[in-house]
């Protein structure tokens, strides 16, 4: 089997998004699948080409800076019209036996204009609602313009793809109340690539060092820097936890759009040197990072994206055999066994994120654990191995519903 994937982006672009991605070609190409991505002009390619990462090919979009790619609005049909162009030429090339679209919908819909074109299955994929994760960043609100068009766009995709698959129940639930999808969504949940992670590095002491890190008093957040994250949260804890525990220190790695203001906020609080940003760390370099943390805190905030979304983060944690809080949103409801394979906190509250902190880090036996359990957890039910093995009924049934 032949599938043209379409993503936003991907590695060398590094987030949540392009490692699920990656995760499901390796998969892919594990079964004997000829996978053949490609990604959309925010890559940020100079032109149309290829290029390879981990192993792999990948066609790029050129990103065509056009006065309509600056105009509010049009810059999504803009979009649109670039990736269909570039897919066109893609599906030409290559003469695939599935499209597989991810979100966005701009993908969706460039995607499904080809799949029209060339007589081909579409499957979509949908991993959130970008119109809510624009609502966060403050470019769109629920009432406004841009919003409602995108989820039309999206809804159109729903009415047409023939099939619709969802990273969690969540966002299953949500496009099964709109009664769209002409088959059941099909839910392809987040998983881990437990091989990676089934022996965690011993503590890197010597990075431990270079940070200041006591053992045994370090929280850390691996990721991006998204206001939903709310890392806000964990940094305004900090004052409290330090009048119990001077040797805590707050570990941020990662990067993105509310680092200035996260470096703002700890210099208002004078935790210099309390709150420590690494800045960007390189994929391979990741597990040194998850050795020297001994509590992973996880402080989303309560938003419509994130009562949807499960993310991916916990499940790395899981499989590092490392404990972690997480607020009580949907997303993380959905993912955590609270007490079981982690810790869950009212989402939104300081002094119920404080008080399981402070609980967690006194119960050693509860530590161990949520180790185990956590681990054992990944290793049998969220292995990338099950997760693709789900896309087999999918593409069939997407290919028998254009014979």
């Amino acid at each position: 089997m032949k599938i043209v994937h379409i993503f936003d982006h991907s590695f060398p672009l590094q987030d949540g998004y392009s490692a699920r991605s990656l995760a499901i070609l390796q998969e892919q190409q594990n079964r004997g699948w000829e996978v053949l991505p490609m990604t959309g002009p925010r890559q940020g390619s100079d032109r149309d080409g290829k290029e390879k990462v981990f192993g792999m090919e990948f066609f790029r979009t050129r990103n065509r800076n056009s006065f309509l790619s600056r105009l509010p609005l049009v810059k999504q049909f803009w979009t649109i019209w670039v990736i269909y162009q570039r897919l066109k030429s893609v599906v030409a090339e290559t003469r695939p036996d599935v499209l597989h679209a991810h979100s966005p919908a701009l993908n969706g819909v460039a995607a499904l204009w080809v799949a029209r074109r060339c007589k081909l299955p579409l499957v979509y994929e949908v991993r959130a609602f970008w119109e809510d994760a624009a609502v966060d960043q403050g470019t769109s609100s629920p009432e406004g313009f841009r919003y409602k068009i995108t989820r039309a766009l999206e809804n159109h995709v729903f009415g047409n793809a023939q099939q619709v698959t969802a990273i969690c129940e969540g966002l299953k639930n949500d496009i099964d109340a709109r009664n769209l999808c002409a088959s059941p969504v099909v839910v392809i949940p987040n998983a881990v690539e437990t091989a990676r992670f089934a022996k965690p590095l011993p503590r890197d002491q010597g990075l431990a060092a270079k940070h200041g890190l006591a053992e045994g008093m370090t929280l850390g957040f691996i990721g991006s820097f998204y206001d939903y994250e709310g890392i806000d949260l964990a940094i305004r804890a900090m004052p409290q936890l330090l009048k119990i525990h001077p040797e805590m220190r707050l570990l941020l790695v990662g990067g993105g759009m509310q680092e200035t203001a996260l470096r703002a906020l700890v210099a208002g609080l004078s935790l210099e040197k309390k709150v420590i940003f690494t800045g960007r760390v390189h994929f391979a370099e990741v597990e040194k990072y998850y050795s020297i943390i001994d509590v992973l805190v996880y402080p989303r905030k309560s938003l419509r994206l994130t009562e949807l979304v499960t993310p991916l983060k916990p499940l790395e944690a899981m499989a590092q055999k490392k404990v972690f809080i997480a607020s009580d949103v949907g997303g993380h409801k959905e993912l955590v066994q609270h007490g079981e394979t982690g810790i869950l906190f009212k989402a939104d509250c300081m002094d119920s994120y404080v008080q399981t902190v402070q609980e967690l880090l006194l119960s050693k036996k509860l530590q161990e654990k949520l180790k185990q359990q956590g681990l054992d957890f990944v290793c049998n039910e969220r292995t990338w191995v099950k997760s693709v093995n789900r896309y087999q009924h999918v593409y069939a049934s997407a290919m028998a519903a254009t014979s």
